[in-house]
């Protein structure tokens, strides 16, 4: 069955790129993975393989790539992807010496991809279980592991139709998980070479923080101070990968509060959804590519309109939010409250263990509706004490939890 499900799969595929962008990147990209495994890998190469379906496990494997890098120059790494908003995006990051897409899940890509590229190691990162080419490796020894990964009782893995797609568990040499409940649910189907290691992304937002970008236009317009209510003190708002039902809600607070300054940084930038940002404000505003330091000081919100900076923008919030919880789910919440800044979130988060963790410290702050967000930010910053307790929350909660990857790298490295 599910080599079925895979075919079919594959076929939808081939449909939809006669008219989808993404699906066509996806099928000539899967056309040439195996020439550049032939030009790229010789024979005697000591290839690590590393597997991250998109761009966020990439930046989860990430910080272990560049620690194994760095203390194992003797090793090739092999970097694949299966989406192209992972490689598109990363196909020429300097990390791994080979980058490509990785075929569809058959046994017949899956001996092949192996023939060539003869891993010595494998680490696939959080949601990959691909049963063959996780079967293949199994049969040829190669020591496997799963990195930052989270189990929960709705997966197949636990449901009594998936009495063999669990097998795929088995062909772990180890699993690094995030938490007890991922290592008592894997213990219900005998499965015990597991360590809780928490979410390498921490270690990589701190990595991100100590390699923040000096950006010029956002200096200008922080230091800046609005002309509002001089009885109440100017702060900064970052949203970063906000989407409409998002900026709704805090564009409507911003253009109520003079005090308060906004740096907006949609997940889409594409003309139509930046002018519709713009329509909304009723404040001055200008775009990041478009600003000088002189327009950057004089306007009220920001527009984020590129892709790469976030990252170093949320160094200058007061307070943050993270979009995306009104949607398919929220972003990546440590990227903000690495800073020490209190973080506020949409509901739907029930997956994102870090944001469930922050908001039991009181680092993050979900809200349902636009009511919400304006009592804690109206709570935040006239209450001093509750900005500092907040934004100390959420940099704690970093610092005291990172270091999975130095834990991953001695298991497997040290024994």
């Amino acid at each position: 069955m599910y080599s079925l499900a895979i075919y079919i799969y594959m076929f939808c595929i081939n449909l939809v790129a006669i008219f989808n962008r993404k699906a066509r990147l996806l099928m000539v990209g899967h056309s040439k993975t195996y020439d550049i495994l032939r030009r790229s890998i010789n024979e005697g190469d000591n290839v690590i393989w590393f597997h991250a379906a998109s761009l966020g496990e990439f930046e989860q494997g990430r910080p272990l790539i560049e620690k194994i890098r760095e203390n194992h120059p003797e090793h090739k790494i092999l970097l694949t992807f299966f989406s192209p908003s992972g490689y598109e995006v990363r196909k020429d990051y300097k990390g791994a010496d080979v980058i490509c897409y990785l075929p569809f899940d058959t046994k017949l890509n899956a001996r092949k991809f192996m023939r060539i590229a003869k891993p010595k190691m494998a680490f696939f990162i959080k949601y990959e279980f691909w049963q063959n080419y996780l079967s293949e490796l199994h049969r040829r020894g190669v020591p496997t592991y799963s990195v930052a990964s989270i189990f929960r009782p709705n997966q197949i893995f636990f449901r009594w139709y998936g009495h063999k797609y669990r097998n795929v568990l088995r062909t772990f040499a180890h699993l690094f998980v995030q938490n007890q409940e991922s290592v008592d649910l894997l213990k219900t189907l005998g499965i015990t070479n597991t360590t809780i290691v928490g979410d390498t992304r921490l270690d990589r937002v701190l990595q991100i923080r100590k390699a923040a970008k000096d950006l010029p236009m956002c200096e200008a317009f922080e230091s800046s101070r609005v002309q509002g209510d001089k009885n109440s003190r100017d702060y900064v708002v970052v949203a970063g990968s906000s989407w409409q039902p998002d900026e709704d809600i805090i564009i409507d607070y911003f253009n109520r509060h003079p005090n308060q300054r906004l740096i907006i940084a949609p997940h889409v930038v594409s003309e139509s959804h930046l002018a519709e940002i713009e329509s909304k404000l009723q404040r001055p505003a200008v775009r990041y590519t478009q600003a000088t330091a002189k327009t950057a000081a004089e306007a009220h919100c920001l527009i984020i309109d590129c892709y790469g900076l976030l990252s170093s923008i949320y160094r200058y919030a007061t307070v943050a939010y993270v979009g995306g919880g009104f949607g398919a789910g929220i972003h990546n919440v440590p990227e903000a409250a690495v800073y020490g800044v209190p973080v506020i979130i949409g509901p739907n988060n029930k997956k994102f263990r870090e944001a469930r963790k922050l908001i039991d410290l009181g680092g993050c702050f979900e809200i349902n509706n636009s009511d919400d967000y304006a009592t804690v930010i109206d709570t935040l910053i006239s209450q001093p004490a509750s900005l500092t307790k907040a934004s100390t929350a959420s940099a704690d909660y970093i610092k005291a939890n990172a270091g999975a990857v130095d834990m991953i790298y001695n298991f497997v490295f040290k024994g």
